[in-house]
């Protein structure tokens, strides 16, 4: 059992100035209490109260909470009254027990019931004093590692119940070792199998995998030395239930995992965070899509770094955290980073009312809700902050992925009214089908049975359900479009022989037609022709000889090809006609790009980036797809929008613009904001010639003093949402708010 010393020397190490008389009495009081007393596991019962009181330690939490922590279970297991405690500790230390005493006393009419209650209690205890909570929280930290003595059946009850409330509290309260700790724990009882797999393979990689953080430390640090930046590098792992997730969600066995190397560099300033950023990404080659900028745009639990994964030794990809000591002190230690000693030995919270904003704000919205159900729904809305719940207009919580829209949750609800939606009404006000949708929003879903989904709607969702509906209902759509455009355009097409169409759309010669232009039935044919890719006319030849046809009609039926647009930068394979192509708004690919085309009906060709979701998204319509490459004319130039973080100060833009000019590229487009954070935010839409113009274009502006990021902006390359309990994203959280108030637009 641990000593009380542990606790004692543990405690003088953050508060030298503590009172530890209460500690010392706190433990003798609860030796005698729970004298005789023994725990499943065989163990004197004292010994569970001493591991809570050292998690609180590692929570840096004051004497008092600590002496709380020793007789947390003296009331409700022994026969030590509240009046005993309140008499021998004071008020404070009582107040404290008795709260956590609280939770979980009362008898109730099912255990639904009672979890609700249970978490009722612990949100009013979190708005009256954190502390109550903080205890619990250390309380099933240990409780956790002792679930061998206990049946199965209540080691997974409990596991459930710590993944599912207490780990999303240690998150939201920003304690990252605790949320680690709380999910690895019960990822071992949940899922004992894959568990001690994992940890097998780990084990086995765990040497090899040393081996080559220290190869990236050294050759960061070097990095970091010859640029005279001081930084402490260092090297972390995912935890277990991070690695089992994405295992999971990625469908990829553990040997196909490439994100298990991470790096930390803990440096002395927020400027040396962006330095740092920059040594990084001129060692390592960034991956695209992968930077986010928590310190410009702090996470809701004040979680702050720079994240960025990069190609490192040997390709293998590195994730790298960039951070001050500070931030990192306040991601393991969250809200008790902010717990303050004052001379007098008294305990504060600095900044504790904001960081409870969200409690009080639970409390106000639950004080009404009386049925366990929905209390439970709710209370989890405001934890498990990476997704959205929303309501429908009969009070039903219904969750959804971050970034979700109404038509989202329209084909959450049916597949008829997402076909039909047109609008929603969120609490009360009329939105667009554009609106993302937030935590707590009643959502009213508006259809019209005159209206149909649209292929603009795809970039929109969020969910596979809705995406699928979509795309199958886009498909036979066109397909019926293409069809009955295609019956019209080959009846054209024989009309001008002479012929009757009826007449020549029979028999085995048109049997040999279909098979001869690569088509196993008629309806896929007359939707080539529908759609543009296969002629009318070469149709036409497979089904009627040439010397059949009179010689006056036959200049009738030379086709008229469209020449295209003059000195277009693309080229179709394998198509011989001239056609109209367009470059895709959405995605602007450039020169260098991995590009793809695709039909569109009466439009021509459309090309877009091989990642843009235009083309991603066209599931099984693979007859619209084109083979297409790049062939632009010498001087052709390609609007490109890039992204611009500086140092707020006056100059930047001329800078910026001066730095363009000598790469002699044209800037069509500005957008700057300033935010709050002493960073300016630059928006730019420039003209360029192809990927090596951007990289050099991007080398110069990195040269401006004051330049912190600069990247390309394109929308397929956002990044999702990470997974609930993903180590590497620190503390959790979900993406930056894109919705922050703009000072200065031009």
């Amino acid at each position: 059992m641990r000593k009380l010393s542990e606790i004692t020397d543990a405690v003088l190490t953050y508060h030298p100035t503590a009172d530890l008389d209460v500690i010392f009495n706190a433990y003798m009081f609860s030796a005698k209490a729970h004298r005789g007393q023994s725990r499943d596991s065989g163990e004197a019962y004292l010994s569970h109260p001493v591991e809570v009181a050292f998690n609180l330690t590692r929570l840096k939490m004051d004497e008092r909470t600590i002496a709380a922590g020793l007789l947390h279970d003296t009331i409700e297991d022994t026969l030590t009254t509240s009046d005993e405690i309140q008499n021998v500790f004071g008020e404070e230390v009582y107040h404290l027990v008795e709260g956590v005493t609280k939770i979980g006393q009362m008898p109730f009419a099912s255990k639904e019931e009672k979890q609700a209650e249970n978490y009722r209690k612990m949100v009013l205890a979190m708005a009256q004093d954190i502390r109550v909570v903080m205890i619990k929280l250390a309380d099933r930290a240990h409780n956790l590692k002792t679930l061998d003595s206990l049946p199965e059946e209540k080691q997974k009850r409990i596991a459930r119940e710590t993944l599912d409330i207490y780990a999303p509290m240690a998150n939201r309260l920003g304690i990252g070792w605790l949320k680690t700790e709380l999910e690895d724990g019960s990822f071992k009882y949940l899922h004992p199998g894959p568990y001690r797999t994992l940890l097998k393979k780990v084990e086995q990689v765990e040497s090899e995998r040393g081996l080559y953080v220290e190869e990236c430390c050294r050759a960061l640090d070097r990095e970091l030395k010859s640029s005279g930046i001081a930084g402490k590098v260092m090297g972390r792992p995912k935890h277990f239930y991070s690695i089992y997730q994405k295992m999971i969600v990625q469908d990829l066995p553990f040997d196909e995992l490439y994100d298990l190397v991470g790096l930390r560099v803990i440096v002395e300033s927020e400027q040396s965070c962006y330095a740092v950023l920059g040594v990084v990404h001129s060692l390592w080659r960034p991956i695209p899509g992968k930077f986010k900028d928590y310190i410009a745009m702090p996470k809701p639990n004040r979680y702050q770094s720079l994240h960025t994964t990069v190609s490192g030794p040997r390709g293998q990809r590195v994730e790298v955290q960039i951070r001050t000591a500070e931030m990192h002190r306040v991601a393991e230690q969250g809200i008790a980073a902010h717990w303050q000693y004052k001379e007098d030995g008294n305990s504060s919270v600095k900044h504790l009312n904001d960081h409870l904003d969200w409690v009080r704000t639970m409390m106000e919205e639950q004080k009404e809700i009386k049925n366990a159900k929905d209390f439970l729904a709710s209370f989890k809305v405001d934890l498990y902050f990476q997704e959205v719940f929303v309501f429908t207009p009969q009070g039903e919580v219904v969750a959804m992925p971050r970034g979700a829209t109404p038509i989202d949750l329209a084909y959450n609800i049916h597949t008829d009214i997402g076909h039909h939606c047109i609008a929603a009404k969120v609490n009360g006000k009329l939105v667009s089908l554009r609106y993302k949708l937030k935590n707590g929003d009643q959502v009213e879903v508006v259809t019209d049975d005159q209206k149909f989904p649209s292929r603009e709607w795809l970039p929109l969702v969020k969910t596979s359900k809705a995406r699928n509906k979509i795309s199958n209902y886009l498909n036979h759509r066109e397909r019926e479009r293409s069809r009955i455009l295609g019956t019209e355009l080959l009846e054209n097409m024989i009309r001008k022989t002479g012929l009757e169409p009826q007449e020549v759309l029979q028999g085995p010669a048109l049997d040999e037609a279909i098979h001869s232009c690569g088509f196993n039935n008629y309806d896929n044919l007359l939707m080539s022709v529908g759609y543009g890719k296969t002629s009318a006319r070469r149709v036409l030849e497979k089904l009627v000889p040439r010397e059949k046809i009179p010689a006056a009609r036959h200049d009738e039926l030379a086709e008229k090809t469209s020449p295209g647009s003059p000195g277009s930068p693309i080229r179709v394979k394998d198509f011989e006609d001239e056609l109209l192509i367009r470059m895709g708004k959405c995605c602007n690919p450039i020169p260098g790009d991995s590009i793809t085309g695709y039909i569109t009906r009466g439009r021509g060709i459309s090309v877009h980036h091989s990642q843009c979701p235009s083309v991603t998204g066209l599931v099984n319509e693979s007859e619209r797809l084109l083979e297409v490459e790049w062939d632009p004319p010498s001087e052709a130039s390609f609007p490109t929008r890039v992204s611009i973080v500086t140092v707020e100060k006056q100059g930047q833009l001329a800078k910026i613009s001066q730095g363009l000019a000598e790469c002699e590229v044209n800037i069509t487009r500005a957008n700057v904001r300033l935010s709050g954070f002493k960073r300016a935010y630059f928006d730019l839409t420039i003209e360029i010639h192809d990927l090596s113009h951007l990289e050099k274009t991007f080398q110069r502006l990195k040269q401006i003093d004051g330049v912190l990021h600069v990247e390309r902006v394109q929308e397929f390359g956002k990044k999702k949402p990470s997974l609930k309990g993903d180590a590497w994203e620190g503390t959790g959280g979900p993406e930056p708010s894109e919705e922050e108030p703009e000072r200065v637009s031009s």
